[in-house]
C-alpha cells in the first residue's frame, strides 16, 4: 500500500514537472536570436510613445523600438497610437483631462507641434497599465525622438537601435484627421532619409494603400504586414500584392502554417502584441523571428533563463 501511494504520487509529481517545463524544453530545438521590441517604448513601464519610454527600452536592453505616427498640421511627423489626443492619457493644455466624448476634438492633424506640446500625455494614472511611472510628458516628433535616442545610445555605450514604425491610416479619416497614403508615406520616408537611419528602419501598417505608397516611393525600405483579420497568410499575401519583409500579426493568429509560410517565403514573423510570460513562451515555441511586448523587462529575463540570445 505505502509502495502503491509512493509510486503514485511519483508519477503526479513527474507529471506536473513535465507540464510546468514542456514550453522550456520544447525550445532547446531552436536558441536563435529574437528581436525584443519595446511596444510603443515600453508601455507597461513609461507613459506610451514618449522620449522617457524610448530611453527605458533602451536600458532594458530592447533591439527595436516600435513606435505609431500621425501628422500635424504643420506636416511634421508625430509619435501617437490615435491621431488625436485619446481620453485615456490625455491632459489638454488648460489642465483638464480629456475624455471619450471630446478626445477627437483634439486632432493632431489641426495642431501644430508647438501646440502638441502643450499637452500632457504622462501624468494621468492609466487604467490598464498600472505600473506606468508616472511624469508629465508632451508627445514627441520623430524627428526629435530619434536625434534624442541616436544620442542617448552613444552616452551609454549602447548599440544603436532599430526602428519599427507605423503608418496609422485609415482610408476614411483622408484629409480629417491625416494626409492620403502617398503624402503620408511620402513625409514619414523623407524624415527616415533626412534623419540617416534608413538601413535600421522598418515601416509597418496594417493599410495596406500605405504599404504600398512606401514601395513606390522608398523601395529599398524594409516593410511590416500588420495583420488582425483571421483570414490565411496566403490571402493577405495575395491583398497585399506584394512581399515584405516582415508578416506581424497578433499573436494569437500565429499557427504552424503561418510559420512554415513565412520560413518557405524568407518572410520574418514577428508577433504583436504578446504581454504574458506563457504566451512569450509559446511564441518562442512557434519560432518567430521576434516579439513585441509592452514589458520588455518579462521578455528579456525569459529569454535570459531560456538561454536565449537577442538579436
Amino acid at each position: 500500500m505505502c509502495h502503491t501511494k509512493l509510486f503514485v504520487a511519483f508519477i503526479i509529481i513527474i507529471g506536473t514537472m513535465s507540464c510546468k517545463t514542456k514550453s522550456i524544453v520544447m525550445t532547446d530545438k531552436s536558441k536563435k536570436a529574437i528581436d525584443v521590441q519595446g511596444h510603443r517604448g515600453c508601455r507597461g513601464l513609461m507613459p506610451e510613445n514618449t522620449i522617457p519610454a524610448f530611453r527605458r527600452a533602451i536600458d532594458l536592453g530592447v533591439t527595436t523600438l516600435e513606435m505609431d505616427l500621425v501628422i500635424s498640421k504643420d506636416e511634421q511627423v508625430i509619435i501617437s497610437h490615435e491621431p488625436f489626443f485619446s481620453h485615456e492619457i490625455g491632459i489638454s493644455p488648460n489642465g483638464e483631462e480629456i475624455t471619450k466624448d471630446n478626445e477627437k476634438e483634439h486632432n493632431i492633424y489641426q495642431l501644430t507641434y508647438d501646440e502638441i506640446k502643450m499637452y500632457d500625455v504622462g501624468s494621468r494614472p492609466h487604467v490598464r497599465f498600472t505600473e506606468q511611472q508616472k511624469m508629465e510628458v508632451h508627445k514627441p516628433s520623430f524627428r526629435d525622438m530619434v536625434n534624442d535616442i541616436e544620442a542617448y545610445v552613444i552616452s551609454q555605450a549602447k548599440d544603436k537601435p532599430y526602428y519599427n514604425i507605423e503608418i496609422k491610416r485609415r482610408p476614411d479619416m483622408d484629409g480629417i484627421f491625416h494626409p492620403a497614403a502617398e503624402e503620408f508615406a511620402r513625409l514619414v520616408v523623407e524624415t527616415v532619409q533626412e534623419l540617416a537611419i534608413e538601413d535600421r528602419t522598418y515601416i509597418q501598417s496594417f493599410d495596406i494603400g500605405s504599404l504600398r505608397a512606401v514601395r513606390e516611393i522608398a523601395p529599398q525600405i524594409k516593410l511590416v504586414y500588420l495583420i488582425e483579420n483571421q483570414e490565411s497568410i496566403a490571402l493577405n499575401m495575395r491583398r497585399l500584392g506584394f512581399r515584405p519583409e516582415v508578416y506581424s500579426p497578433f499573436y494569437k493568429l500565429i499557427t504552424p502554417a503561418v510559420t512554415k509560410y513565412c520560413q518557405l517565403q524568407h518572410i520574418q514573423l514577428i508577433p504583436w502584441t504578446v504581454n504574458v510570460e506563457q504566451d512569450m513562451v509559446d511564441m518562442i515555441d512557434s519560432d518567430v523571428d521576434g516579439i513585441i511586448t509592452d514589458y520588455p523587462d518579462v521578455l528579456i529575463r525569459l529569454m535570459e533563463e531560456l538561454d536565449i540570445p537577442v538579436k
